[in-house]
């Protein structure tokens, strides 16, 4: 008994993986750039667990929307490119889920 590989097969699987996985990363990263340079900056308050290595306090957690506000007030950018850096930052988080979509459609459906 012989298993035949088909190896161009497993070549064009791994190169839309590698590929899959470069643009959904990339485009995840440009939107969070796009989302700062539009002063608006994600400030995410942590989850307290009871295993957590690091636990920040209020007052950390009061001090970095502080910054990130004093930051956002320091942006150089006019409203309108504010704004235009925003709906960058919205476009590249749907191209982002699109691809996310796009890839467990074609996991699903088969083709």
């Amino acid at each position: 008994m012989s298993v035949a590989i088909d190896w161009l097969a497993f070549l064009n699987v791994f190169v839309a993986a590698l590929l899959g996985a470069v643009a959904i990363v990339l485009f995840y990263a440009l939107g969070l750039r796009m989302l700062v340079r539009s002063g608006r900056v994600p400030v995410v308050t942590p989850a307290e667990f009871t295993d957590a290595i690091t636990v920040l306090s209020e007052k950390e957690i009061k001090k970095a929307a502080k910054q990130a506000a004093k930051a956002a007030r320091k942006n150089p950018l006019t409203e309108a490119q504010k704004t235009l850096a925003f709906v960058a930052a919205v476009g590249c988080f749907v191209l982002c889920g699109a691809a996310v979509i796009s890839g467990i459609l074609i996991i699903v459906i088969g083709h």
